[in-house]
């Protein structure tokens, strides 16, 4: 699409987002609403960012964010799938609230989410970048006056979009061309009326494909497999068995590797290949981050908008024997999460208490004074930034210490079956519910995380811990029941009975 044909699309969405309002938008609290931009990856990994430590990752612009605003340190998805996950953001609801529990149904028209209810306060919201919910529509979706995207995966080079229902092939580079047009649409912005930008990039999504000026920045970079990809003593067959199929560290996730299964010794090669890859993708999505924090301090927007950046779920890199995500393990459940405001959020802060993808929309909402969804599962950490002032034991006192996972087999991709678990501050325990209500099929597994963060110590048969098996198994159900999740047919042993129901754990 010409640049001609693209402001002509976008003035007919901003013709029909009533840009017109000559007064600023204010909160209950008398402040002017803030703008938000909502930056959303795909299959980013929690520490594919130089701020927490990378090895050789350098991201400047999203440093830049965490150094101004706040990384949330320990910052989890719900279900560790695509679209689950994005519409837990949306709604702010847990998958078997909201629906979406594959990668191949939209989000329900009639349900609430957050770009709604900002467009029903007076935001003039857009959406552009990867949807992915629905992979056959790539219609406009409710609670965006502005529309810019595309069916399925889209390609990295050439894709076609719908914008506005004009559908036109964008010729150059996913990630610069998304960010092409978030600017254009920014630049068409009245300053007196506040704004919902939701961007979805396709990085770092396979097949990874680095645009030029990085294709060959990782290539001196050695790369091999992970400490933990080979240990397996104590964990489930059903882990083990997977080394070989389409998302084991053996398979062809994507094509990477030309033959299925490659056991060489040497084809720690094509693995490191895809490692580059998908952390070349990154360098473009960190770049799109500069450009966009460049567009809003220019227009004098910088320091009144809510820029936050995550992705949608983390990504096996070999651990455990495993590529792709779905499990409850660490590198498959966590995500980035970054946030500036400087009205709320204090430069450098470093977040350490758990928050999840469900907590999104009620902190949107909650910081924009906008009216809130209804019986949402998540919670807002508006509090939170709020009260850095108090040390973590008062601070803490009021927000969760656990919460349980849930995700449902799908017959296309049987590489993981049923999964249930409840994670604390320090210890986690996976289930693995049978589909038709029979014994259960997989062994479960129990971590200490505080003593073994790579989860390479299986305990679940260990007698000494049986009595806090039991209370996470009691604090799962808990969980499970408060958020009206079915239980699974998890049968309560006479240790489980023991706990109280109400009681909530560490």
């Amino acid at each position: 699409m010409r640049r001609r044909e693209f402001l002509k699309a976008a003035a007919l969405g901003a013709t029909a987002a009533g840009i017109g309002c000559q007064r600023p938008l204010r909160t209950s609290r008398g402040e002017r609403r803030p703008n938000v931009v909502f930056i959303l990856t795909d299959d980013m990994r929690w520490d594919a960012l130089g701020c927490t430590g990378h090895p050789f990752l350098k991201t400047p612009h999203l440093d830049r964010l965490a150094a101004e605003g706040a990384r949330f340190a320990n910052c989890f998805c719900t279900t560790s799938l695509c679209s689950p996950s994005r519409a837990s953001m949306l709604s702010g609801l847990y998958a078997h609230a909201h629906g979406v529990t594959n990668n191949f149904t939209d989000y329900p028209n009639a349900l609430p989410s957050f770009p709604r209810q900002l467009q029903a306060a007076g935001y003039a919201t857009a959406y552009i970048g990867k949807w992915h919910m629905n992979e056959e529509s790539d219609e406009r979706r409710p609670g965006f006056d502005f529309w810019a995207s595309h069916k399925g995966q889209a390609k990295y080079y050439d894709t076609e979009f719908n914008i506005n229902g004009t559908r036109s092939v964008l010729k150059g580079y996913y990630t610069t061309r998304v960010t092409d047009l978030a600017i254009e649409w920014l630049g068409q912005r009245r300053p007196d009326k506040p704004f919902l930008l939701m961007l979805g990039h396709k990085a770092p999504h396979s097949p990874n494909t680095p645009e030029p000026q990085y294709e060959h920045a990782f290539d001196n970079v050695k790369i091999e497999y992970p400490a933990t990809a080979f240990a397996l003593e104590g964990k489930p067959d059903w882990i083990r068995q997977r080394l070989d199929t389409w998302h084991g560290i053996y398979g062809p996730l994507w094509g990477f590797r030309k033959e299925f299964p490659d056991r060489r010794p040497e084809g720690v090669a094509a693995f490191a290949a895809f490692c580059r890859a998908y952390y070349a993708t990154i360098k473009s999505v960190d770049d799109s981050v500069g450009r966009l924090y460049a567009a809003l301090a220019q227009a004098g927007q910088l320091d009144n908008t809510l820029i936050i950046f995550t992705g949608d779920n983390g990504f096996f890199l070999g651990e455990h024997g495993m590529m792709d995500k779905r499990t409850m393990h660490e590198a498959s459940i966590r995500i980035p999460l970054l946030a500036r405001y400087p009205a709320l959020i204090r430069p450098r802060t470093v977040e350490s208490a758990m928050v999840l993808n469900v907590d999104l929309a009620p902190t949107i909402l909650s910081i924009c004074d906008a009216p809130p969804l209804p019986k949402v599962h998540g919670r807002s950490w508006r509090g939170l930034m709020l009260d850095r002032r108090l040390g973590p034991p008062e601070r803490y006192l009021y927000w969760r210490h656990s919460w349980f996972y849930a995700y449902d087999y799908e017959k296309q991709f049987p590489y993981t079956p049923n999964v249930r678990g409840v994670r604390t501050d320090e210890w986690k325990y996976i289930h693995y519910p049978h589909g038709d209500g029979g014994a259960d099929r997989h062994k479960a597994e129990l971590y200490h995380l505080k003593s073994d963060p790579l989860e390479t110590r299986n305990l679940i048969d260990d007698p000494a811990h049986t009595p806090k098996l039991a209370e996470l198994k009691a604090e799962l159900q808990r969980l499970m029941a408060a958020a009206g999740a079915l239980p699974d047919r998890m049968p309560l042993d006479e240790g489980v009975k023991a706990i109280l129901p109400e009681k909530s754990i560490r």
